[in-house]
């Protein structure tokens, strides 16, 4: 993607920073970096929690953090910030991610949704069984949720390794998996893995909400005042019990997807704005900052906040919080014994085993009912590499895993099983895609 100052080099002053930022930017944009990135970061954590700077490096996340207000107090290890704070922003852009395809993605009519929906549920389904099936009644069977998840960034990031050797169909439907693998992993997080709900503290939070609400009905445009807020509430649900990252996803839904001016009034503010600083009335114009003041907010809001956030937010979490996540999180001593126990190897069996035949599984029934039909260019051998690359569950299965497990044995375990199971489903998933004959673009199921 070509940097914005590089599309543009006569409208701005080049500046030496320029040379740095402009790579950099262009980095930023390219789909596969993010999982490149979050890959390195795994990998780093595993060799220093399985070197000798192991105690250093695991005991760094343990250090406590926090503030305290009176005879109110909040400190907690810096690895409990990430997974509770930081990660709350995570779930928030999979608020607006989720918000987006149901308003104006490929979930927002049924007969577009049907597959994927399906295929998703499957995938979700049919490894939890799976799982359970293999833990029923032992000590691991709390981690049912694990090998549900779906990890979104190594997705992307193998899709566009793969680049036009997969059709872009196949991307649309394993990106609206994904979307709807979210939202069965922010439903398993609410109720699979909360135990006690303090009710004084939840009502705050379902205040701050219902806030929230009135400040979007009152015309209130402020993202500061929302970042206020929305801060009181995680700080509530955080309190009540709830995991504080259902609070982003909150947000997230109700953050709006249309944007605040209606089509040509931005144009015309953009004529003002024109006229003004090519030099009309430009000396003789008062209030000049408050003028540009005012376009600057005309030119943010012709897009809607939902795609405004996205745009803002996304870099912050593809390349700083889910990296930081997993350099906390993959960091696990293990041997070789934690592959091949119970839970490890439930863990892989659900991701590398079921999530594939879920996903295939639950198609073909929706295909065989006339409910959903082929897109256009895909074929079942593209069905089946997406349904292992939905096995890289990564990012929210070691996630789920933490809130599943408190036994130091079981949580390794699981861990460990979630970057094995990732890693044998990614390398299957990429070899099925990567080779063999492309489908014909009007493939069907019946071909």
């Amino acid at each position: 993607m070509i940097d914005s100052h590089d599309s543009q080099p006569s409208l701005f002053p080049r500046e030496p920073i320029h040379a740095v930022t402009g790579p950099l930017n262009r980095f930023l944009h390219v789909e596969a970096a993010s999982g490149i990135v979050l890959l390195l970061c795994a990998m780093t954590a595993l060799i220093l929690a399985n070197s000798p700077a192991a105690d250093s490096y695991l005991g760094f996340w343990k250090t406590y953090v926090g503030f305290s207000w009176g005879d109110y107090e909040l400190k907690h290890s810096l690895k409990h910030w990430i997974n509770d704070a930081l990660m709350a922003v995570f779930f928030f852009v999979i608020g607006l991610e989720v918000k987006r395809e149901i308003v104006l993605g490929e979930l927002r009519t049924l007969r577009r949704a049907t597959l994927p929906v399906a295929a998703a549920l499957g995938g979700m389904l049919i490894p939890a069984g799976i799982y359970l099936a293999m833990q029923l009644r032992q000590p691991g069977q709390q981690g049912w949720g694990i090998p549900m998840a779906t990890d979104i960034a190594f997705v992307v990031g193998a899709l566009a390794v793969l680049g036009r050797r997969i059709p872009s169909s196949l991307r649309v439907i394993l990106l609206s998996i994904a979307i709807v693998d979210d939202i069965g992993a922010i439903l398993v997080i609410a109720f699979g893995y909360t135990e006690t709900v303090h009710t004084s503290w939840l009502i705050a939070g379902v205040i701050g909400i219902g806030l929230v609400v009135v400040m979007q009905r009152l015309g209130v445009r402020s993202i500061g005042m929302y970042t206020l807020i929305g801060a009181g509430i995680w700080v509530a649900f955080h309190e009540s019990g709830i995991h504080a990252t259902i609070a982003g996803v909150a947000l997230g839904l109700l953050t709006p997807a249309r944007p605040y001016l209606a089509k040509g009034v931005g144009g015309n503010f953009m004529e003002r704005a024109s006229d003004m600083l090519h030099g009309g009335e430009w000396d003789e114009m008062t209030h000049r900052a408050e003028r540009i003041r005012q376009y600057q907010w005309a030119t943010r809001e012709t897009i809607s906040p939902l795609e405004y956030l996205i745009f803002v937010l996304h870099p912050w979490v593809a390349f700083f919080i889910m990296p930081v996540f997993a350099l906390a999180n993959a960091g696990i001593p293990f041997e070789v014994a934690d592959v091949i126990s119970p839970v490890g190897m439930a863990v892989i069996v659900g991701l590398l085993l079921g999530k594939p035949l879920g996903i295939l599984l639950a198609s073909w029934l929706a295909l065989q009912t006339k409910m959903a039909e082929f897109p256009a260019g895909m074929g079942w051998r593209h069905l089946l590499g997406g349904g292992f690359l939905a096995g890289v569950g990564f990012t929210m299965a070691l996630f789920i895993s933490g809130l599943a497990f408190t036994d130091a044995g079981l949580l390794r375990s699981a861990k460990v099983g979630v970057v094995f199971g990732s890693f044998a489903a990614a390398v299957v998933g990429m070899v099925i895609l990567g080779t063999g004959k492309s489908e014909p673009e009007t493939a069907t199921p019946a071909e």
